[in-house]
């Protein structure tokens, strides 16, 4: 039972009319029926006498009148109540995030943020994902969009919002690695990955978890290039360089995604969770409280 079914009971204990309450909620007389009839089944008792002609209260209808008009004045003050506090809060957090995170995933949080919290300033520092996590613990931001490491520190809160499988991807443009792959998936031929160029990154989860990969398979692997951050294998790669391992969400929202192609790979390395990291000391500050709760109702459709 919520908010709607007590507004539409106390306004047919006050018409005692199915079609003039029903024109109030903008609904039909037999949804208004249907409406009453789920709550006298909620509540096990008939709340209303009806006839041909009359509607009246029953004894228990007329004392769930009362708690449903005490029910929703304790809600709008409580609503209102929470609304002032939002309006009131004021300040500043600061937010750690990859170029990419900023605007895959960020974006979708601040619509909901500055709706509510007109007042909060965001502070947003961004760099190479592989340093989000640090940025926190070291307390250079109170939160930052990361991919959830393997091991979580008991310092550390973790709310993951979306997920990003780790996709394998190689030039597009007609050069030697782009010949090679094609070659040996035209002829349904393993690839010889001990061969090919592999631009990776300096460090972070990403690297960790094709090194894993590397290990699991025997694979000796020839690294072309280490760099700083995913965007810039997806550029390295698109130029024809070798073959590289990004998050799927990177490679979505590249603008060089035209530039590289998928391959895939078997078995495939463990997606990343994305999501939100703060230390749990941080979140008793209610703006850093704020942004947690916002980023959590803006994805909850997901998760």
């Amino acid at each position: 039972m919520d908010t709607k079914d007590f507004q539409l009971f106390l306004s047919l204990a006050e018409t005692l009319h199915f079609g003039q309450t029903g024109e109030q909620m903008h609904m039909s007389a037999s949804a208004v029926s249907r409406s009453v009839k789920r709550i006298e089944d909620e509540v096990g008792q008939r709340l209303l006498e009806r006839d041909n002609r009359s509607v009246r209260l029953t004894e228990v209808g007329r004392q769930f009148q009362t708690y449903a008009r005490q029910a929703l004045g304790q809600w709008q003050t409580f609503s209102e109540s929470v609304k002032q506090d939002a309006e009131q809060l004021s300040g500043e957090v600061s937010v750690f995030c990859s170029v990419t995170a900023s605007y895959s995933v960020l974006s979708e949080i601040l619509e909901t943020f500055r709706r509510r919290y007109a007042d909060i300033e965001i502070k947003l520092r961004t760099g190479d994902q592989a340093d989000a996590i640090g940025h926190v613990v070291e307390g250079d931001d109170d939160i930052a969009i990361a991919a959830r490491p393997d091991k979580l520190s008991s310092r550390l809160q973790f709310q993951t919002l979306t997920h990003s499988p780790l996709v394998f991807i190689y030039p597009a443009i007609h050069c030697v690695v782009e010949s090679q792959i094609h070659q040996h998936l035209e002829n349904s031929l393993p690839l010889p990955w001990h061969t090919i160029p592999f631009i990776v990154s300096e460090r972070g989860l990403a690297r960790t978890r094709l090194d894993q990969w590397f290990r699991a398979q025997g694979i000796k692997p020839d690294i072309y290039a280490q760099v700083s951050g995913h965007e810039a294998i997806v550029s390295m790669v698109g130029l024809g360089f070798g073959v590289g391992v990004v998050p799927e969400l990177v490679l979505t929202n590249s603008p060089l995604k035209e530039k590289v192609q998928v391959v895939d790979v078997q078995p495939p390395l463990t997606p990343f969770s994305v999501g939100l990291c703060a230390l749990v000391q941080r979140l008793d500050n209610p703006l850093v409280k704020a942004f947690w709760d916002c980023a959590k109702a803006s994805y909850r459709s997901d998760f």
